[in-house]
């Protein structure tokens, strides 16, 4: 007995046994993108620290055009670590930690509100379009072929039973699925625009690629001034502790000299 369209049904149930695993991804990548935008524009902590940021590059620049900035460029957060002072050692990221630290320390752990970025700066909102385009155009093929066997007679009978109940539940996923895409694509376009920069020119990977990097650099500059602190601590101990014993650090110079003194006889 010949199938009518057997290539087009073999099609078809591919993307039926592929639907599944293809919306739960789409909608967890979905989620996450949604997800890390409510973090962002919700963490107080991230707003206060751009705020010093603002402040610090405002004081820098005072007296010249550029002192009374009321915003600045997103990526201007990674030039942070290109300004250092003149000892090379502390860039702008080490004297902002710094500051924090002993002015605002509870702003130095601002990246556990951003639990979502780092997943999210691995999603990119193109290939999602591209896959949701996919998606839709299956389901579309998928009912034209169930409607199409409607006049193969009893030969496509138990495949469009099969069929049917698939296309119902299908269908309202993916309009689910499309209407969450539309709403996390206006929300990832409001985030940019959060701030201060055109989607167009700024795409959204670009931001979140921005912010993930802000963070490991910010978190990195803390680390080193903590290391850094804690070696001039002990060098301020050691100096303290030679100063505190004068009677030793004599005696260890008198038995140097003798050392040297009875050196130099056994020599002569």
């Amino acid at each position: 007995m010949k199938v009518p369209r057997m290539e087009s049904k073999l099609r078809v149930f591919s993307f039926k046994i592929q639907f599944g695993s293809q919306v739960a991804d789409l909608g967890k990548s979905l989620k996450t993108i949604d997800s890390s935008c409510n973090e962002i524009r919700s963490s107080l902590k991230l707003k206060e620290i751009m705020k010093k940021i603002l402040l610090l590059g405002n004081t820098l620049n005072q007296g010249t055009a550029r002192g009374a900035a009321v915003g600045f460029r997103l990526d201007s957060l990674l030039k942070l670590t290109d300004t250092r002072a003149t000892n090379n050692k502390m860039t702008l990221m080490h004297y902002l930690c710094k500051v924090l630290a002993a002015k605002s320390p509870q702003l130095l752990n601002f990246h556990v509100d951003l639990v979502s970025l780092e997943a999210t700066s691995k999603i990119q909102l193109k290939m999602l379009a591209e896959e949701m385009q996919a998606v839709s155009k299956g389901l579309e093929k998928v009912e034209h072929e169930f409607k199409a066997s409607e006049s193969d007679g009893p030969v496509s009978e138990i495949f469009r039973e099969k069929l049917k109940e698939f296309t119902d539940n299908a269908g309202a996923d993916v309009q689910s699925l499309s209407s969450l895409f539309s709403e996390v694509g206006k929300k990832a376009d409001q985030l940019i625009k959060y701030f201060g920069e055109d989607p167009v020119r700024c795409p959204f990977e670009q931001v979140m690629s921005t912010l993930l990097t802000f963070v490991t650099m910010f978190r990195k500059a803390h680390e080193e001034n903590i290391k850094q602190a804690e070696l001039e601590k002990k060098k301020a101990q050691k100096e303290d502790s030679k100063a505190s014993n004068p009677s030793r650090q004599a005696k260890q110079t008198l038995e140097k000299t003798r050392s040297t003194s009875r050196r130099g006889k056994d020599g002569g």
